[in-house]
């Protein structure tokens, strides 16, 4: 008989997408095939305490609240050492409490999907799930993101970027060049939190102040009149990675907002897949592609779009770590496109330890010229 992997899931954090994560984890512990894995649940606080449970029903409160949702703090607390190779332990004492052959961090936002995270866990020698730390990077900071797409001649809308040092912009200056209404978002941030649509000057001031409660970096873009499409992608071992079919939001809100995405059950329709022309279906797929290879994306990755009316697309950003959740868009997509739920994780877990056996091999590889040139 096989022995199980020991699966590592790893939630929560420091971030305003906490709940979000939360909602992932619960989802992503309940599809786990427990013929062939063992879940380990690792939650991290708000602090940034890291919790460990092997019980989801105590470890989660109010887990199907949206808004209330939240980790059982009596969980006691452990720690990752550098160089474990896995092994959790107790904070306090730093005896060893669990070993990991892999982790799922399914985590959201600064602190989680910006690399900081992902170059810890390579400091611990442990294979995880997902892009590592310069696609990570990358991917959280739509500034840089924007700049490297625009760089390789991918179609992206018009945007500024403004440093918290910095004088305000001029509304009128930004009315001419960019056009009305804006869009004021924080330049590290998802789940369109900290986002505001701005219509004239005194909402920009508050849309700017929002802004920078998250970050010390934002970004002010042109609004984009069109269908907002997003699109799965799956890396591959040996090949090109996948796209999956595209599928398009319809916000019943004012836009695609964080409460429509996660609290308001009515807040938007998902329609799967797109009603889309062969030819766009295609042309989308390949631009998402591209995005991915082009921002350095590994293991999974959503792309978003905007369709406009005479039929141009541009990118909107990468989510390098999308929501899990039962009604988050990329699962969902997958499933359209004929990988289930718990195959998608399964692939997802199979490609992390390819990719951390590759990346020892190349190791020793190295290690083994240096000696010889000593």
């Amino acid at each position: 008989m096989n022995k199980k992997i020991k699966v590592g899931i790893l939630f929560g954090g420091k971030s305003a997408e906490h709940e979000v994560s939360l909602q992932s984890a619960k989802t992503v512990f309940d599809a786990l095939d427990r013929e062939k894995y063992t879940p380990i649940l690792i939650g991290i606080d708000k602090s940034g305490k890291w919790l460990l449970n092997d019980d989801a029903s105590q470890f989660l409160l109010d887990p199907d609240d949206p808004q209330r949702i939240r980790l059982n703090v009596s969980s006691h607390s452990v720690a990752l050492i550098p160089q474990s190779r896995g092994v959790i332990s107790n904070a306090r004492t730093l005896q060893q409490e669990q070993s990991i052959d892999v982790i799922f961090p399914l985590l959201h936002g600064p602190c989680g999907e910006d690399g900081t995270i992902q170059g810890l866990l390579k400091l611990a020698d442990i294979p995880f799930v997902g892009t590592g730390v310069l696609g990570s990077a990358i991917g959280m900071d739509k500034d840089v993101m924007k700049r490297l797409l625009r760089d390789a001649g991918i179609p992206i809308g018009k945007f500024r970027v403004l440093n918290a040092s910095e004088p305000l912009p001029d509304f009128t200056e930004l009315r001419e060049t960019l056009g009305l209404p804006l869009f004021v978002k924080p330049a590290n941030m998802g789940s369109s939190v900290g986002v505001s649509k701005i219509q004239d000057a005194p909402a920009l001031q508050r849309g700017i102040e929002e802004a920078f409660m998250y970050d010390r970096k934002i970004i002010i873009e042109e609004y984009i009149q069109g269908r907002e499409l997003e699109c799965s992608v799956l890396d591959t071992a040996h090949t090109e990675p996948l796209a999956s079919v595209p599928g398009e939001v319809i916000s019943s809100h004012e836009f695609y907002s964080y409460d429509a995405k996660y609290l308001d059950e009515k807040g938007a329709v998902l329609e799967i897949p797109a009603s889309l022309p062969a030819h766009t279906t295609k042309k989308i797929q390949a631009l998402a592609v591209q995005t991915f290879k082009t921002l350095a994306g590994e293991g999974l990755a959503r792309v978003d779009f905007f369709l406009k009316p005479e039929g141009s697309i541009v990118v909107n950003e990468i989510n390098t770590m999308p929501g899990f959740t039962k009604i988050s868009m990329y699962p969902k997509l997958w499933e359209a496109s004929g990988i289930s739920y718990t195959a998608l994780i399964d692939r997802l877990i199979e490609l992390a330890l390819h990719r951390f056996a590759q990346e020892k091999k190349l190791k020793t590889t190295v290690e083994l010229v240096g000696l010889t040139q000593r």
